[in-house]
C-alpha cells in the first residue's frame, strides 16, 4: 500500500539528497545531475520542509546527514535502484523475458556454464546477463533477479533453493607429494593454501581426519581459480571444491594429497527476493535449474515446461 501523497518528497529532492550523500557537496550533486547548485539547495530545502526534519549538517562548503538522514538515504537509494530497473525493463518491452543473475565465478563457470545451453534451448527468448559477485549484497537495490549463494540459508530477505552441497578435496600437484606421505598429519609439513573467506576450512578438513584442534596457517587466495592454478603449479596443497578438479585429477596435473573428499561447511543455494512477483525468465530459471539439481522448488514446482 502507498503511503499518504505528503510522506513523499519529490523524486527530484530524493535525487539531489542521494547525490549530496555520496559526493558530499551541493556543487558536486548539481555536475551530477545537470542542474545548478541553486536548484540543488532547493531541492533539499524542499525535503526537509516536507519530512519537518532536519536532514542536513551545513560545515563550510560540504553538506553531512544527519544520523537519521543516512538510514533514511540508505532506503531511498534502494528504492530508486528498483524505480530505475523497473523503467529500464518496461522501456525495452521484454514481456518478463530478461533475466539478470549474480553468480560466483567457480561455480558458475564450472558447474552453472556448462547446464546454460540446454536452458537457453528450451527458452530461447530470454536474455540473461550473468555477473559475477562474490559477496551477499541488496538485490532489489542492484535490479538482480536472483543470485548463486555459498553459504547456509541465511540471505536475509531472500527465498532459498537448495541447489549442491559442497565436497572439498586436498589435492596438490604430483611434484610436491613426499614420496611416502603416512597420514594426514604430514600435510602440515607442506604449503597449505586456503580462500580468504573459508580460513576455517583446514581446521575441519582435519578434523575430518581425527586431528581436531588444528588451525593452520597459509597463503590466501580470493578465488579458486587463482588457487587451483597455484597448485597445478606446485606452490602448496589446496582444498578444493570436487566438481572444480575433475579434469586437473583427470590429466594427472593434481592428485590427492590425503584421503577423500569430506563434506564442506557450506552449500549452494540460488537465492531469488522474498515476496517479490516473480516474472516469467525467473519462474522458468527457477523451474529449469531445480530440475538440474534434481530439487523441487519451494512450492513443489516441477520445471514449467512452456518456452519463453
Amino acid at each position: 500500500m502507498i503511503p499518504p501523497r505528503r510522506h513523499l518528497p519529490s523524486l527530484s529532492g530524493l535525487l539531489a539528497l542521494e547525490a549530496v550523500d555520496r559526493l558530499g557537496t551541493a556543487t558536486a550533486a548539481a555536475a551530477e545531475l545537470n542542474l545548478t547548485p541553486g536548484a540543488i539547495s532547493r531541492a533539499l530545502q524542499e525535503v526537509e520542509a516536507q519530512l519537518g526534519v532536519t536532514l542536513l549538517i551545513r560545515d563550510r562548503q560540504r553538506l553531512r546527514l544527519t544520523p537519521a538522514a543516512r538510514g533514511y538515504v540508505a532506503d531511498a537509494r534502494r528504492a530508486l535502484g528498483v524505480l530505475g530497473q523497473a523503467a529500464l525493463r518496461l522501456r525495452a518491452g521484454d514481456g518478463g523475458q530478461s533475466l539478470s543473475l549474480a553468480i560466483l565465478p567457480a561455480f558458475g563457470m564450472h558447474w552453472l556454464a556448462p547446464r546454460l545451453r540446454d536452458f537457453r534451448a528450451a527458452h530461447p527468448g530470454v536474455a540473461l546477463t550473468l555477473t559475477t559477485r562474490l559477496r551477499p549484497f541488496d538485490m532489489e537495490a542492484e535490479g538482480f533477479d536472483a543470485a548463486i549463494h555459498y553459504g547456509r540459508a541465511d540471505w536475509p530477505g531472500a527465498e532459498h533453493l537448495l541447489l549442491m552441497e559442497e565436497e572439498v578435496q586436498a589435492v596438490c600437484a604430483p611434484a610436491l607429494l613426499p614420496a611416502s606421505v603416512s597420514g594426514p598429519g604430514d600435510l602440515l609439513a607442506l604449503p597449505l593454501l586456503q580462500i580468504e573467506s573459508r580460513t576455517g576450512d583446514w581446521g575441519r578438513w582435519f578434523a575430518a581426519q581425527g586431528m581436531a584442534g588444528q588451525r593452520p596457517g597459509g597463503m590466501l587466495f580470493d578465488q579458486f581459480a587463482t588457487m587451483q592454478q597455484a597448485a597445478v603449479h606446485g606452490l602448496g596443497v589446496a582444498l578444493l571444491p570436487t566438481f572444480l578438479i575433475a579434469e586437473e585429477m583427470a590429466a594427472g596435473r593434481l592428485v590427492p594429497a590425503w584421503g577423500g573428499a569430506v563434506r564442506a561447511a557450506g552449500s549452494y543455494w540460488l537465492v531469488w527476493p522474498k515476496g517479490v512477483p516473480l516474472r516469467p525468465a525467473m519462474e522458468a530459471f527457477r523451474g529449469w535449474i531445480a530440475a538440474q539439481a534434481d530439487v523441487v522448488g519451494p512450492e513443489g514446482l516441477e520445471p514449467p515446461t512452456k518456452a519463453l
